[in-house]
Order: C-alpha cells, then structure tokens, then sequence
C-alpha cells in the first residue's frame, strides 16, 4: 500500500508538472491570459503529488514497512523515532524525494503569491520554468532513483538501520531540510530571471522581486551551512567544523554566488547598472545547485556527507549543462538591451565598492570551484587520483576572506557616484581608529602572526562601521518618533548580517589559529592538563539504547564539570562510532574524545583533548546573520510624505521595492 500511495503521488505530481507547463506554453505561445492564470493551478497538485509520496515514505519507516528496499536500507525496529522520521532523507532517493517535495512547496508558494498577476507573461515563464525542474525531479522518482522500489527475495524481517552518524545527534532533523530549502529556492530567482529575459522585461520590477526570493534563499542556505558546521563539530568527533569537504563546499558555492548577487543588484537598482553581471550571477547560484547536487548523489566523490553510487549522475550532469546552455544563451541573445545606462563615476563609491566585493566573491567561488572539481577532471581525463587538500583552500581563500572584510567596512559608509577624500575619511575615522586599537591590544596580549593580527583589525573595522550604522538608524528613528519596528528593513538587516559575518570570523581566526591538540593516556584516578585545564579520569560505564551499545568515559573538567565522550555501537558497525564531548564556553571549548578506552589490555584510557577559543562565537554570529536575514525581510517603515510600493506591488513580507535609502552593502 506504501509503495502504491507513494508511486501515485510521484505520478500525479510529475502529470501536473506537464500539464501546467503545458498550459502555460500555449498560453504564452498564443497570448492567452486564462491559460497563464490556469496554469498556475498546477502548483498545488504537484505540491499534492509530492506531499503525498513524501507522507507514504515517512509511513513506510514508522511503520517498518521492509518490503520497500529503501526502509530496508535505512532502518530498523529499533530506531528512535526521530530518526527514523528522518530516515526519509538519509540515502540518495528520499533525499530526492524531499528536494521535490519543497520545490513543489515553492511552486506553490510563488503560484499563490502572485495569483493576482498570474496572467504576466514574466510570471507565466518563472512558473514554467519551475514546473520544468520539478518535472525533471519527480522524472527522477520514477526511474533510477525510485524510492518505492521493492526489495529483491524475500521481505527482511528486520532493516539495516540509517548511518550511525545519521542517528547520533538530533541536528540531523534540522541541517539538511534547511540546506534543502536554501539550495532549492534559489530555483525561484533563476526562473524570475528567465521569465525577464525572454519577454525582454528587464527593468527593476521583476529584478527586484527576484532579489526578495534570493534573499530568502540565502538565508536559509546560511543557517543550513552554519548548522551544517556544528553538526560536524559535535558529531564527527574530529574537533573541527569546516575541512573543505567536497561536498560542504558544494554548499558554499551557490552560497558565495548569491551572496554577490544580493550585492550587486543593488547597484542595479539604484544605478541600473551591472545586469549582465546580475542575471548571470543568478544563473550561476542556481546551475551550482544542480551541480552540488551531482556531486552529492552521484558518488563521483567520497565523504561522509555525500551519497552512493548510483545511476543518476549523467542526468544531473546533463540538467547542469541545460542549465548553463539556457543562462548563457538567454543573456547573451539579450546583451545589447542589458547594457549599463551609464558606468562607476568613481571607484571610491558605494557602487565601485560593490563591483571591488563582487570581484573578490567571484575569486573566492572560483578557487573553490577549482579545488573541488579538478581531481575529478584530472581523474577523468587521466585516470590518475589525487586530492586537493585544506593547505590550498585555507592559503587562497584567507587573503580574499580579509579583502571582504575591509569591503565590508568601507562599502556602506560611501555614497553612490562619489565620495571626496574628506568625506570616506570623517566616516570611517572612528572604525579605522577601533580597528588600530584592536591590533595593538592583540598585539600587547601576546597574539603573533601578520594573518591574525590583520583579521582582528579588519572585523573591529567592519563590526564598528556595522554598529555605527545601526545606531545612526535608531537614532534618526528616534527622533521622528517612531519605534523600534522602524529600524526592520533591509538597510538595518544587512548591518545585523555584517555583525554575524564579523563575529564568525573573529571565531574562525582565534579558533584555527590558536587551538590546542594533546591525547592524555590515564586509569582511572589520574590527572593531566591541557592549555591550562586539569582533567582527571573517573573511569567508564555502559549504557543499553535500543539502537546503540554505549561506552562512556567520565571526565571531570577542572575539579567540577564531569563529561563524557563516548563510543557507540550501532547495528552493522563493527568499528564503533566516537560520541565526543563539549564544555563550551564564551572564550574558549573544551572538546573531548575516546582514542582508546577500558578494552585496552594496559587498562589505560587515552582521552584525545581539544581546547579551543571562541567557537561558540561562531554560532552566535550564524544566529546574527539569520536575524539579519529576518529583518532584512521585513518592510521598512516609510517616512511621512514617502511614496509607496510602485502599482500592483503589496507591502506583505515579500514586498520587493521599498524607500530609496542609503542602503549597506549586504
């Protein structure tokens, strides 16, 4: 009955997607504005197909239904429920399965949003667009990445279990849904941009409403990516939480891609220049996504993120050059309607600052991009393997990484056109002056190294910039009486995204520069110290989970905390599975692991100790960047006598225009 419902909710979703592009395509062929308003419709069948397969599989797990290969696979009578619900997307088909099913939710989403301008052609493209790339998806479902496919023989009477690592800590039910909806929103600006380019409509409207969509996006890929980290950092038992994994990097891709285009589109908007650069940008965030995706599911590379071999990676391969062919095609058949009115007056501007910072983000996905695909290029065209290793990303990304920083500082304290000498100098006196200080207190305390030093100097550059721009804000809101809803807008929520940025990196500096490594060999009773914490071993126990076995080691941190790092036995590992342990604090973590433990002949415990500063703070800052993200969201309060949004545009949470203000870059 599972596999049933299932098959025939990925049927009718797939049905619907063709017929409303469909409809759409005559409609748009023949001019007919009832189709364009039919068609979008469609959305919510598809949404209804995807729903519908998405709740037969999550019926299949909880109910342990072992005659589908897929629960089979991944998971057992014994799993916690929890992961078992999550089951869904912890192998290769249910994560397509929940790729499609938030697609259709966008479908949807843009479907309802715009039902009252259903019959533009610009929104008569973007649906058709979005209902292609669903189609393509559910197309997936129903051939090699079935997830309703029977198990060959007999039906087991019991399962193999999800991955340990996908049952050992509860962020496996937050990180990827949220990196799903950040990868697959950024599907919405592509077809808006699409739409705009073939009816020619290339003026701020419907560029603006694209920008509201990628802002969207961005944020949820941002707390994606930063809940990715720490899902590494307290799971993987390695101490870390970024190793230019491939397959994190293929998050971080679109992720730079459309960090530049929520730049540079303002300079569109408020200059119109830059389109080619834009539109191509929003090709580039989208195709990345495709391409992430090849990478993940295709089993080209091996990581602990990534998925198994299997049968759809020439398809995904072939969906990323269509993508690419359409992008290039559309902008360069459009290039002499998207040439600039005019240029950059002035490199020292608002808008020199932003075509300086999309150069640096186009340097830093480039070398990225480089260091991720080119093994798999040499290993194609050669047969030779080889790897590209965290010296190269860390040496080529670090000098662009503080490149962004001083743009991050200087951009928003410049008007657009240009800026005098005296003007640039007044406003950032007082950040120049923090950020001077800041590297000679580093400096006092002892902290070496030209990299660091300069990191700390340029985030108290940008972080003072930022906060002297939120408190400008509220004080000009102040005084006109108004209240705090006033500072809600875009302007204030990139300020707040800045400071998250600026906090993240501080975090990253101190913790990478100027952590401590050391493994402590002790029975129980003994003592050892770590960069100045004493840590003394109180022996093992053994916990019984109906999915696990559990050894954990009691550690008692600096004569009060006790911890307990452990290692998990799961069904099927023989190896066993390390559990670390967390003391975290706002100036330094305190992070455990079990090297060896009782089973050791010598009855000796080998704890592996890692102490390091600020991590906590990198949190922090990716909870910054996700309010900025809100904020910026949210409609600016107008002033008396404003204008509002242009006709036929609402005031809702997606409102895509707003007040002309000086904005930050963000």
């Amino acid at each position: 009955m599972n596999a049933a419902l299932g098959r025939a909710g990925v049927l009718l979703g797939l049905l619907a997607c063709l017929a409303g592009a469909g409809v759409l395509a005559s409609g748009l062929a023949r001019r007919r504005p009832s189709d364009l308003k039919q068609g979008g419709t469609y959305a919510w069948l598809a949404l209804a197909g995807a729903a519908l397969a998405a709740l037969a599989m999550e019926r299949a797990l909880v109910t342990h239904d072992f005659s589908l290969a897929y629960v089979a696979q991944n998971n057992s009578r014994d799993t916690p429920l929890l992961f078992t619900l999550t089951g869904m997307w912890s192998a290769l088909e249910g994560s397509i399965l929940l790729w499609t099913l938030v697609l259709a939710a966008y479908g949807a989403a843009v479907a309802t949003r715009y039902r009252q301008r259903r019959s533009d052609p610009v929104v008569g493209w973007a649906l058709l667009v979005i209902y292609a790339v669903a189609a393509f998806f559910f197309s997936l479902m129903l051939g090699p990445a079935d997830p309703f496919r029977h198990v060959a023989g007999a039906v087991p009477a019991d399962g193999a279990g999800p991955n340990p690592l996908l049952q050992d800590h509860p962020l496996v039910a937050v990180h990827p849904p949220l990196l799903y909806a950040g990868f697959v929103g950024l599907t919405v600006p592509f077809a808006f941009a699409v739409g705009s380019l073939v009816t020619g409509r290339l003026g701020g409207e419907w560029s603006a409403h694209a920008r509201r969509w990628a802002l969207l996006a961005w944020g949820l890929l941002t707390a994606g990516i930063v809940l990715g980290a720490w899902w590494s950092y307290q799971v993987l038992g390695w101490g870390g939480f970024w190793a230019w994994d491939p397959v994190e990097n293929a998050s971080l891709l679109p992720w730079l891609c459309a960090t530049a285009y929520l730049h540079s589109t303002m300079a569109e908007e408020r200059r119109g220049l830059l389109r080619v650069w834009n539109l191509s940008l929003c090709v580039s965030a989208f195709a990345l996504t495709i391409l992430g995706t090849f990478l993940t599911r295709s089993g080209v590379v091996e990581s602990v993120h990534s998925f198994t071999q299997s049968a759809i990676g020439p398809l995904l391969l072939g969906a990323f050059g269509a993508v690419v062919a359409c992008g290039i095609g559309l902008v360069a058949w459009r290039g002499d309607a998207l040439r600039s009115p005019g240029g950059v007056d002035s490199p020292v501007s608002r808008e020199g600052a932003i075509l300086a910072n999309n150069v640096v983000f186009a340097g830093f996905a480039l070398v990225v991009l480089l260091g991720t695909v080119f093994p798999l290029l040499v290993e194609a065209v050669s047969g030779q393997q080889l790897s590209v290793g965290r010296p190269y990303f860390d040496q080529m990304t670090r000098p662009l990484g503080l490149a962004l920083l001083f743009l991050m500082a200087v951009a928003p304290a410049l008007p657009w056109r240009k800026a005098s000498a005296e003007l640039a100098g007044s406003r950032l006196a007082v950040p120049a002056w923090a950020g001077g200080l800041t590297v000679a207190g580093c400096s006092l305390a002892g902290v070496r190294g030209l990299a660091d030093l300069v990191a700390f100097g340029l985030a108290a550059f940008a972080g003072t910039s930022a906060l002297g721009h939120l408190w400008r804000s509220a004080r000009s809101a102040w005084r006109r009486g108004a209240g705090l809803a006033a500072l809600a807008g875009r302007s204030t929520g990139g300020m707040v995204v800045h400071l998250g940025v600026v906090v993240v990196a501080v975090g990253l500096a101190a913790s990478l520069s100027y952590g401590h490594r050391a493994e402590l060999a002790l029975r129980p009773g003994q003592s050892g110290r770590v960069a100045g914490h004493q840590l003394t071993y109180l022996g093992s126990y053994r916990l019984s989970a109906p999915n696990r076995q559990e050894v954990v080691e009691r550690v008692r941190l600096d004569g009060s905390r006790v911890l307990g790092p452990a290692v998990s036995s799961f069904r099927g590992d023989t190896e066993g599975v390390g559990t670390p342990a967390v003391a975290s604090g706002p100036t330094a973590d305190v992070y455990l692991t079990v090297d060896s433990g009782p089973g050791d002949p010598s009855g000796v415990a080998v704890i592996g100790v890692v102490v390091q500063p600020l991590v906590m703070w990198l949190w922090i800052g990716g909870a910054l960047m996700a309010l900025g993200t809100l904020l910026a969201l949210v409609p600016a309060a107008r002033r008396p006598g404003r204008a509002g949004p242009p006709s036929g545009l609402d005031g809702g949470v997606l409102e895509p225009l707003r007040e002309r203000a000086p904005e930050p870059v963000a």
